[in-house]
């Protein structure tokens, strides 16, 4: 089956070259690395991302600080895509097996035989693309790969489950299954931090979150988000995604930016915290 794109024309431009120039737009935005990506150098040491998911205008520039790193390291042949599952549709952890997902850049075809290994290794994982067709937060992603390059595929997975043995399990089952088919992988979370709060409120949850993150260390940053209360509706992905790429050999965590929507929108007094991070 082909995913249609469900908020183009929302959270970002629906017309190609509208949408080219909102990710040009989003690397040159003062808050944003000011740049576009240099060269790749194809070393292959990012393991994986962190990256936010709300509409370009208030998200893109953080989301460009982890795509910049990742286009100058090289695009790797799959990237696999954790987000948090927002409509309350589709089986506790869901994937697609087949298919593709297309956008206003084109298609981006499954990586049918990830998925399935996925699938058959991991028993609490489920084919089921109803969870994926009205999703934002793995569909927000993909523009910005396709602008590195078309030479990649995906694997998404939506997490309604997001308890912590979940999410470790399921970021071992993504280990194994890069080491058994030898693929070159990135692996993406998707999330946003604290949502709805004053400025000042989310700045000092979320880096309590972030500082956990630095170190790498998932179990911590799960007790921090209880602890304090945080809104962070991708902590699952975060999750998975330490416990995945250190099982690839991941052993530095790196925080490239922190702002808000108030930041970039205006209105401070109720915000939602945006972070690029990378696992290297």
């Amino acid at each position: 089956m082909i995913r249609r794109p469900a908020v183009a024309g929302m959270f970002y431009e629906s017309d190609p070259d509208s949408l080219k120039k909102r990710i040009k737009w989003c690397y040159q935005h003062p808050l944003g690395p000011g740049k576009l990506p240099g060269k790749p150098t194809n070393q292959g040491k990012i393991k994986g991302l962190i990256a936010p998911h709300a509409g370009y205008v208030y998200s893109g520039p953080v989301a460009a600080w982890s795509y910049q790193a990742l286009a100058e390291d090289g695009l790797p042949e799959t990237a696999v895509i954790l987000c948090p599952n927002h409509t309350g549709i589709g089986s506790g952890l869901s994937t697609m097996t087949e298919g593709a997902w297309e956008t206003p850049l084109g298609e981006v075809e499954i990586d049918s035989q990830f998925a399935t290994e996925l699938l058959n290794y991991y028993p609490l994982l489920d084919d089921d693309p109803s969870a994926h067709i009205n999703e934002h937060s793995c569909e927000v992603q993909l523009p910005f790969l396709q602008d590195i390059g078309p030479d990649f595929q995906m694997v998404p997975v939506c997490m309604m489950m997001q308890d912590l043995e979940t999410a470790r399990e399921l970021g071992e089952a993504i280990t194994h299954t890069i080491s058994k088919l030898e693929r070159d992988t990135v692996v993406i979370a998707s999330t946003d931090f604290t949502h709805y709060q004053p400025q000042e409120v989310a700045q000092a949850q979320d880096e309590k979150v972030l500082e956990a993150i630095a170190r790498m260390d998932e179990v911590e940053m799960v007790k921090r988000i209880e602890e304090y209360n945080v809104t962070m509706c991708g902590y699952g992905p975060v999750t998975a995604t330490m416990e995945a790429v250190q099982g690839m050999g991941a052993r530095e965590a790196k925080i490239l930016q922190y702002t808000t929507s108030g930041d970039t929108g205006g209105d401070r007094n109720s915000v939602v915290g945006y972070a690029a991070a990378l696992f290297k």
